[in-house]
């Protein structure tokens, strides 16, 4: 398990917390300011601010190399060996009168001397070296490559942030966040379909395992000590609501497999922040839009800006911490685990969410939604162990 992986996996403890938080605050805010499309075109927008730092960064990184004393010269090497590599007559000293020799002669039928093993070792590691540079080529894409998969995914990005805000516009944060638990199972089916993931025993299990806790959940009963002042919130729940929780799970699985398959296996092929920052570039310019068809079809309320200075500053901060900071962070975790890992790691916020409203509003639980809620958990273990358990178990 490389550092990259338990470093995705501490980074999922984190957008977890911060999900959760996020969304009572989401919540909180639709009960004075209903406008789903504004709070999703902001916290989106706001990503570009990702586009400045990630281009500082790199200025930063190219001065640096300039800089340093040994990095002409080992750029002059690299020069000299790479040229080595695509003519024989290019070698330094001796080994060039060597090789011109030797190249010029050819064996004769009769000869005792063997020189199939200088001939054909010396291709070979002129042929290895060669796909060792094209692979490092490969790996890295340029910032005009990113801006073009930004300007694919955007649009996914935005569908799936806000049918998830519409939701909980429209129903409780535990309903929202059972539905969006669900995308593990489109994720893997999604990955599987597309290549980016393989399908084996341990993956399947753990999925199931883990919609077995969300169902477990759904029906488990719940009972506080402040269920009068929570009554409203209950009565919110709409079959609108859990649709565009279900929606928003699908469009999920689909961005996770999509955002692993172009960052490649441990994110080296794309800048992550560069990536983020072009999806708010986009959604910034091109999805402003958007808002007249919603409100036109009555899925969106008519907009208006916040009526205090107090709400502006909750919507700004909620965007930049629960959807700048947390879908960054989120992204590493993608990039750094698996799409069914990160996926599977979203649903621990229905125990997070559990012993938070246990602790704030002294909830109570039934054994059904506890054991439901312990599968949910138990799926992430067995999707992190899914290859061990392959190996071991010969599946």
């Amino acid at each position: 398990m490389s550092w990259r992986y338990r470093a995705g996996l501490f980074l999922i403890g984190a957008v977890v917390v911060i999900w959760v938080t996020s969304a009572e605050v989401t919540q909180g805010i639709f009960t004075d300011y209903k406008q789903p499309f504004a709070v999703t075109y902001l916290g989106a927008s706001l990503m570009v601010v990702y586009l400045p730092i990630a281009f500082i960064k790199d200025w930063l990184c190219n001065s640096l190399k300039r800089r340093s004393p040994k990095s002409g010269k080992n750029a002059e090497t690299l020069n000299e060996s790479s040229a080595g590599l695509n003519s024989p007559l290019k070698h330094i000293g001796g080994q060039k009168i060597f090789e011109l020799e030797h190249l010029g002669t050819l064996p004769r039928k009769d000869s005792e001397t063997d020189y199939s093993a200088y001939e054909e070792g010396r291709p070979l590691v002129s042929k290895h070296r060669d796909e060792t540079d094209v692979l490092k080529q490969d790996k890295s894409l340029t910032a005009r490559e990113i801006a073009i998969y930004g300007f694919y995914i955007a649009p996914i990005w935005f569908v799936t942030e806000y049918l998830s805000n519409a939701a909980l516009a429209r129903t409780s944060v535990a309903s929202t966040t059972v539905l969006s638990s669900t995308s593990g199972l489109f994720t893997l089916f999604i990955g599987a379909f597309l290549g980016q993931d393989s399908l084996n025993v341990a993956k399947v299990v753990a999925v199931f395992v883990s919609m077995a806790g969300v169902a477990m959940t759904t029906m488990g009963k719940t009972w506080a000590t402040d269920d009068s002042k929570l009554s409203s919130l209950s009565g919110k729940r709409s079959l609108v609501g859990d649709l565009f929780g279900l929606l928003s799970a699908i469009s999920y699985g689909l961005f996770t497999v999509l955002l692993k398959k172009f960052a490649g296996e441990e994110g080296e092929r794309v800048d992550v922040q560069k990536l983020f920052g072009y999806i708010g570039l986009f959604t910034l310019v091109a999805l402003w839009w958007l808002v007249w068809p919603l409100t036109a079809l009555g899925i969106e309320p008519k907009f208006t800006i916040p009526h205090s200075a107090k709400m502006d500053e909750v919507v700004i901060a909620n965007g930049f911490v629960g959807s700048v900071l947390s879908d960054y962070f989120w992204a590493l975790c993608v990039v750094w685990t698996t799409p069914l890992v990160a996926t599977l790691g979203m649903s621990l916020t229905i125990p997070l969410a559990m012993v938070a409203d246990m602790m704030i509003h002294g909830r109570h639980y039934s054994a059904i939604y506890i054991l439901g809620s312990a599968q949910v958990f138990a799926g992430f273990v067995i999707a992190n162990l899914s290859d061990w358990f392959s190996k071991k178990l010969g599946l």
